[in-house]
């Protein structure tokens, strides 16, 4: 049945989208994908990625970006076009800016900038509390480690270099973590209210995660509908404080059902001239600023 509450509908219909993106036929999904292209030429395409689409195959997935590219190639050039190739990748639930190549040595060019760190790539994401200070940079390496809990599960987390001495509060070096990996997210406060802020989120580094673990256990302001990380040792859904969920005209026990507010805002890509790409966050995004109060900056 359709839930008469505006926000249970307004929930059920992304979970019902994320569902129906799975179930479509690669050629739908191709389609799709090529709606929401924003900008080509050619050595890439840069696509608008839609909520709950994963980049990657897996277990339990049946539809993919990586399984459409050729597919999506063939629409958008001709039947002789050669597959699009992944250069980077992003979360299942993140939206947003993300860029294709149309050749094998375009990838590869593009996966070198990556990881070379010449692409400026901005993120917007809406999280619990407020920052402390409101911008700032965050620098602690990222380890994934197995959780020990009822329900076995492994997750990123933070691997410090640093930790405050108990006794004296004195900051003490820890022995190198050797499987971290060193992870920098620059991030400044675009807007607070309903006891949620709006960060703008540059991550200089491209670990798996980063940017969701920097958040919630680095700042200790987990991304809004971010379940995975807002809890250590339980997989259970986000506690939200009663102001958002007032804000939001939710009841906690359907928190769950929350989407992951993280979105690929704008991305900067140095290939002979330095290309800019913005993607607007999607509905649900701005319909969540609007409720909680938070003013989208002018861009």
């Amino acid at each position: 049945q359709i839930p008469k509450d505006p926000t249970q509908r307004w929930l059920r219909e992304l979970t019902t989208l994320s569902q129906q993106l799975q179930q479509v036929h690669p050629n739908v999904l191709a389609k799709i994908l090529k709606q929401r292209t924003v900008y080509q030429n050619e050595e890439i395409v840069v696509i608008d990625k839609p909520y709950g689409l994963p980049v990657h195959g897996g277990p339990g997935i049946k539809n993919c970006i990586a399984d459409v590219l050729p597919v999506l190639a063939k629409m958008l050039e001709n039947m002789k076009a050669e597959p699009l190739h992944l250069c980077h990748r992003l979360d299942k639930e993140t939206t947003g800016v993300m860029v294709l190549a149309r050749s094998k040595e375009a990838a590869e060019k593009i996966r070198v900038l990556f990881k070379t760190r010449q692409v400026e790539k901005i993120y917007w994401a809406i999280v619990l509390g407020d920052p402390d200070p409101v911008e700032g940079v965050v620098e602690i390496p990222i380890v994934e480690k197995e959780v020990q809990s009822h329900q076995s599960h492994y997750k990123m987390t933070l691997a410090p270099n640093y930790r405050l001495c108990a006794e004296d509060g004195k900051v003490v070096k820890l022995r190198k973590n050797r499987r971290a990996e060193s992870a920098v997210t620059r991030y400044r406060r675009l807007a607070a209210a309903s006891a949620c802020s709006l960060l703008e989120l540059q991550p200089v580094t491209g670990v798996k995660h980063q940017i969701r673990v920097h958040l919630a256990y680095g700042l200790g302001c987990p991304i809004l509908g971010d379940h995975k990380y807002s809890h250590w040792s339980k997989l259970a859904p986000q506690k939200l404080p009663e102001l958002t969920l007032r804000r939001l005209k939710l009841e906690q026990s359907k928190a769950r059902h929350l989407p992951l507010h993280l979105h690929a805002h704008r991305l900067c890509l140095p290939l002979g001239q330095p290309l800019d790409f913005v993607c607007k966050p999607p509905l649900f995004f701005q319909k969540t600023l609007r409720k909680l109060e938070l003013d989208i900056p002018k861009d």
